[in-house]
């Protein structure tokens, strides 16, 4: 890496989390500065996700960093999806010429019919467009934009350094990698060669790589000195506001296929905290897992009631728990809290927002998040300057 990239890459850097509207707080983060907001698939909850034109969207509205989830094609192409399925994100299955590419395979253990980005090859995947898979969100938009390969991704942060004066990091997913390694398609070597080319294989670039399993980021430790992030699941929120666990969001994917008897329950016990600071910077955990929600059931049949009556049940019937302590844990142990995934719709929300996301938002924010995906960027730099003036 050249010497001007190195240096223009580091100002970036250091130019992360240090928004004007957040400098006054007393920020609880791991480093004392203010948290990140990460643009989730992009601005996910405006336009379709994982297209250039919802990063950019992501920029223009304020977040610190864009997240793309990351597969490969046929021909060993880096793309962002949030999954090796096509179906659900693109118009693959309205297009006739790619009806015999629909197969069945063994997706983390289970069965799953689809189209898969790993039977297509880039020029195929090109063909295709983006489709906004959130139906209550805006539809205007499909078949509007191609799927961007990871390259076109990081081009596309290159020309916003070259032509704004504020910074905007990467945040890639390494999605389903046991998957992908088991079809001869690794994506770890590719994703630090193109971080390497365009000068961003440093510790203190303005780079972020995560994954929901473990051998691959410690593989990647070795690979490269940027910060890695293990991403921690669950299934479910019980009553109680207990989290539960089934397959496949009981374990890291790995672990099954080893036999590992650990599960996500595990991984955020001060033990495993601190095996994980071994090979990573920081865990992403599922937001549940720092504030719950707890359920009403007036007639004891084991299922939560409609309690705002609006004829379905969801958080916003639900109250939210005492915040556990898992921030403070991750702490001690030196690693960056990311939660997952702040959404603006009120059926995401506990009661106790009072249907205001950015509510939500300044709560996390307060209790020392280092960060939070959000499909909705402009509403966490919202809550973030909340947050910071609940904590003068």
């Amino acid at each position: 890496m050249t010497k001007l990239l190195r240096l223009a890459a580091l100002g970036c850097a250091l130019s992360l989390s240090a928004q004007d509207d957040t400098r006054p707080a007393r920020w609880k983060t791991l480093d004392g500065r203010a948290p990140l907001v990460i643009g989730h698939r992009g601005a996910s909850g405006y336009l379709p996700e994982h297209t250039l034109e919802a990063y950019r969207r992501a920029i223009e509205l304020g977040a610190d960093f864009v997240e793309p989830d990351l597969v490969m094609t046929k021909d060993r192409v880096l793309i962002a999806r949030h999954e090796p399925l096509l179906d659900g994100t693109t118009d693959v299955a309205s297009r006739p010429e790619f009806a015999s590419k629909k197969t069945t395979k063994l997706l983390d253990g289970i069965s799953t019919t689809g189209f898969f980005a790993s039977d297509f090859t880039l020029a195929e995947i090109k063909k295709l467009r983006a489709v906004q898979p959130n139906q209550a969100r805006p539809q205007g938009f499909n078949g509007l934009y191609e799927i961007p390969t990871f390259e076109e991704i990081l081009e596309m942060l290159q020309r916003q350094r070259a032509t704004s004066r504020r910074e905007i990091g990467v945040y890639p997913e390494t999605k389903h990698p046991t998957f992908h390694y088991a079809l001869g398609l690794p994506m770890e070597d590719e994703i630090v060669r193109l971080l390497e080319r365009f000068g961003l294989n440093f510790r203190s670039a303005p780079v972020f790589i995560q994954s929901f399993e473990t051998a691959n980021l410690q593989y990647l430790r070795k690979k490269t000195a940027v910060r890695l992030v293990q991403l921690i699941d669950a299934d479910d929120v019980a009553l109680d506001g207990s989290l539960s666990y089934a397959a496949p969001y009981d374990k890291p994917y790995d672990y099954a296929v080893t036999g590992d008897k650990r599960g996500y329950a595990d991984l955020v016990k001060p033990t495993s905290l601190a095996d994980i600071a071994k090979y990573a910077d920081g865990i992403g955990p599922w937001k549940r897992y720092i504030v719950s929600v707890k359920a009403t059931d007036a007639n004891n049949d084991g299922k939560a009631d409609d309690v705002n009556r609006d004829g379905s049940v969801n958080d916003a019937d639900k109250q939210t728990t005492t915040p556990s302590n898992l921030i403070d844990l991750a702490h001690r142990a030196g690693l960056l809290v990311h939660a997952y995934t702040f959404r603006n719709e009120k059926g995401t929300l506990g009661a106790n927002y009072n249907g205001d996301p950015r509510n939500e938002y300044a709560q996390y924010f307060v209790l020392g998040v280092d960060g939070v995906f959000s499909d909705f960027p402009d509403t966490g730099v919202a809550g973030r300057t909340m947050a910071a003036s609940q904590l003068q």
